[in-house]
C-alpha cells in the first residue's frame, strides 16, 4: 500500500516515519508521502541525522500544502496517517474516507462522539479501516495486565492514579500554536492514553469525569491549560485520577516522567498493579550531549517505546511499543483491504478489541467532550455521555 503521512511534527520524527520506513523494509508499504503547511517542516523531517543513519537510502515525497492536496491523487483504498492537531482531526478524517482510504489517526481521534460516530458510519459503509493509535496498548507491560486481569489475577480494579508529564521545552514547540485554550488541554492530548488503558485492561467503561486545569502562558504569549488534574469515576465505581502537564523540567532524565497504578479488591484480599513507567532499568551518564531536542548528558532511556538497534544489514531497526502499534494498525488496514468480506473484517477487528476503533473506543471520545465541558466551566463533573 502507499502511505501518505498528514503532518511533519514530533510524533512523525519519533514515530511514523520511521515506522512507515520501517514496513517499507519489509515489503508492505511502497510509496511515502509526508503533508506539512510549511515546507521548512518537512525540509527539517527530511534532515534528521537519527532517521538518515537508521534508514540509510529512504526517502518521502514532500507535499507542501493542505492535506486535501494530498489526499486528492492518491489511488484509492491505501492508507492515510492522520498526525495534525487535535481539532482537524475530523475534516481530515472525513476528507481521507471520502477519497476512499483506509486511516490510522494518532490519538485522540476526535473532540466530540457525535464526530466519531460519524467517522465510523462512513467507514463501515464504504469497508474502510479506521484504527486510532493509542500505542500505550501494545506495551507488553498493559498486554500483560490485561490477560492477567481479566483472568480474575488482580479482582476488581477500585482506585487508582496515573500521571504523565511532558518536558517543559514542549511549550516551545509547536504546541504553543494548537494547544491552547479554546482547541485542547494536557488531560485531552495526554491523559486519554490512561482513560484508554484502564479500559483495555478492566474492561470497564468510564461514566462521569471532572477536569480541574491551571492556565499558563506559552512563550508566545498564547494560553493554554498546561496542568491539568482529572477525576475519572468507572461503571463499578472505581475512581481514577489523571494528572499531566507540560511541566518536566528539561534537565531531568528520561523524555517525560509517567506511570500507573491500580489498587483492586478480590475477596478478602486486597491487589495492587503498578506500571512504573518512568524508569526502565537504564541508566546512561554520556560524554556529550545527545543530539535530540531535550536529550540530557545523565538519561534513563526507554528501551520500550521506540529505540533502534543493530540487527544487521544496513542502518537500524527500530523496536518498542511505539512501532509495533504501528504496524499492527497498518496490518488491520491490509486485513480489511484483502477481506472477502471487508465489513465482516472491521467487526471482527472491533470485536477482538485490540486496536483502538470507532466503534470500540467510543467511551474515549465521551470522556473528551465530557472533560472538555469541565474543564471549561472550572473542573465541574460531568456525566459521559450526557447532552453538551
Amino acid at each position: 500500500m502507499q502511505v501518505t503521512v498528514l503532518g511533519g511534527g514530533m510524533i512523525a520524527h519519533d514515530q511514523i516515519l520511521p515506522s512507515s520506513y520501517q514496513l517499507r523494509r519489509l515489503g508492505l508499504v511502497e510509496q511515502i508521502v509526508v503533508c506539512a503547511r510549511h515546507e521548512t517542516t518537512l525540509d527539517a523531517l527530511a534532515a534528521s541525522g537519527q532517521i538518515q543513519r537508521a534508514f540509510p537510502g529512504q526517502s518521502f515525497i514532500s507535499c507542501p500544502g493542505s492535506y486535501r492536496q494530498a489526499i486528492a491523487p492518491m489511488p484509492a483504498r491505501n492508507v492515510v496517517v492522520v498526525a495534525l492537531p487535535d481539532q482537524l482531526h475530523f475534516d481530515a478524517v472525513m476528507a481521507a474516507l471520502q477519497a476512499d482510504q483506509h486511516v490510522i489517526a494518532v490519538k485522540p481521534l476526535v473532540l466530540k462522539a457525535s464526530e466519531a460516530e460519524t467517522i465510523q458510519r462512513e467507514a463501515f459503509e464504504r469497508g474502510l479501516f479506521v484504527g486510532v493509535e493509542y500505542h500505550k496498548r501494545f506495551d507488553d507491560r498493559s498486554l500483560l495486565a490485561r490477560r492477567k486481569y481479566r483472568a480474575g489475577d488482580f479482582g476488581e480494579f477500585r482506585l487508582g492514579t496515573a500521571c504523565l508529564m511532558e518536558k517543559w521545552y514542549y511549550r516551545h514547540s509547536n504546541f504553543q500554536n494548537w494547544c491552547t485554550t479554546e482547541n485542547s488541554d494536557a488531560f485531552t492530548y495526554i491523559g486519554c492514553h490512561y482513560v484508554d488503558l484502564v479500559h483495555f485492561i478492566t474492561g470497564l467503561t468510564p461514566v462521569s469525569v471532572s477536569v480541574y486545569g491551571i492556565v499558563d502562558q506559552y512563550p508566545n504569549g498564547q494560553e493554554g491549560f498546561l496542568w491539568t488534574d482529572a477525576r475519572v469515576i468507572w461503571s463499578n465505581g472505581a475512581c481514577l485520577n489523571v494528572q499531566n502537564s507540560l511541566s518536566f523540567p528539561d534537565d531531568a532524565p528520561g523524555a517525560n516522567t509517567q506511570g500507573l497504578t491500580l489498587y483492586c479488591s478480590a475477596q478478602d484480599r486486597g491487589a495492587l498493579l503498578r506500571h512504573s513507567d518512568q524508569y526502565r532499568g537504564l541508566e546512561y551518564v554520556y560524554a556529550n550531549r545527545p543530539e535530540p531536542a531535550g536529550a540530557t548528558i545523565y538519561a534513563e532511556p526507554s528501551p520500550d517505546y521506540f529505540q533502534y538497534v543493530d540487527l544487521g544489514g544496513p542502518g537500524l531497526t527500530p523496536v518498542g511499543y511505539g512501532y509495533r502499534s504501528i504496524e499492527y494498525l497498518f496490518r488491520c488496514c491490509l486485513r480489511v483491504e484483502s477481506a472477502p468480506d471487508r465489513e465482516r473484517a472491521i467487526q471482527e477487528i472491533d470485536r477482538e478489541g485490540i486496536a483502538a476503533t470507532p466503534a470500540n473506543s467510543h467511551y474515549n471520545e465521551q470522556v473528551i467532550e465530557a472533560a472538555r465541558r469541565s474543564i471549561l466551566n472550572g473542573g465541574v463533573t460531568v456525566s459521559v455521555g450526557s447532552p453538551p
